[in-house]
């Protein structure tokens, strides 16, 4: 008489119960509670770095069609108030349009970068939590333009003519060097990009808990006196050329205390004692 034997478990079965899951490259194997292999996860973060550094030399090779254009509209703006460039090594120029191009291609790849950690980390973030980065990549991207928006409109011609000023009555005729003109503006653009992010920043760090409100209310007048102190380092020296930048500065100070203020009514942030509350309530 034949006796049927039962299949032996595949690794498959071991590993996986029978799931898979499909990412950018291949299918990777995944348990029914949601875990994965460590080396599953290592190769989906190799994927998608590939996927980063793809759209990011993508990107470089477009920007060289327009980088020359790109320098244009960067040296069009110190052109306006008298200033004249010059390139003092015969490699000088090749770089500056390298060097716009590889800011052009970062730009275009930030999103991209921002979309894949989002997807890497989705599968260990509750809703609430995959909520608070989408909305912190979309309005942090949108605050990060602002900023840079603010430098080139209403800052750098402040600073551009302020600088140039300077040489008035002295017989002495300013010859930029274009490398080193280029390197101020983005150093000006990375400085305002960075500073735009505070509310962003503050409602990130308050649903942390390691932000609290009241501690941006209780030192509001400091920051005050801080953002007025820095408002006159990076300015020329008048009081009209301080306030426009002070006060788009303290306005985002308020926004961010306003942001956090609605951030915790909606979503309150968790303490210690809520999670030990919460502990010892599962283990009864």
């Amino acid at each position: 008489m034949k006796v049927k034997l039962p299949k032996p478990h595949t690794r498959k079965d071991k590993i996986s119960g029978g799931r898979e899951k499909k990412f950018s490259g291949g299918r990777e194997k995944i348990s029914p509670d949601g875990s994965m292999a460590l080396s599953d996860h290592l190769r989906e973060l190799r994927n998608r770095i590939i996927i980063c550094l793809v759209v990011l030399i993508a990107a470089f090779l477009l920007g060289m069609r327009y980088s020359r254009e790109m320098v244009q509209l960067l040296l069009a703006l110190g052109e306006q108030h008298q200033y004249h460039f010059v390139y003092i090594a015969p490699q000088e120029l090749l770089l500056v349009y390298l060097a716009v191009d590889f800011v052009f291609a970062v730009c275009i790849t930030l999103p991209v970068l921002f979309y894949e950690i989002w997807a890497f980390l989705r599968p260990g973030l509750n809703k609430n939590e995959r909520l608070l980065y989408l909305l912190a990549m979309i309005f942090g991207t949108f605050f990060a333009c602002l900023g840079i928006a603010f430098a080139y409109k209403i800052l750098l011609p402040f600073m551009l003519y302020f600088l140039i000023s300077l040489s008035a009555g002295s017989g002495i005729q300013a010859a930029v060097s274009v490398q080193s003109y280029i390197s101020f503006l983005t150093t000006i653009f990375i400085i305002f990009a960075v500073i735009f992010e505070l509310p962003v920043v503050t409602v990130l760090l308050t649903q942390l808990n390691i932000l609290k409100v009241t501690w941006m209310k209780r030192f509001r007048k400091v920051m005050i006196v801080v953002i007025f102190f820095i408002a006159a380092v990076v300015t020329p020296p008048d009081v009209f050329s301080q306030i426009m930048v002070a006060f788009p500065l303290i306005a985002l100070y308020e926004l961010s205390i306003f942001l956090c203020t609605l951030a915790a009514r909606i979503h309150p942030p968790r303490t210690d004692d809520t999670d030990d509350t919460e502990d010892e309530i599962s283990t009864d």
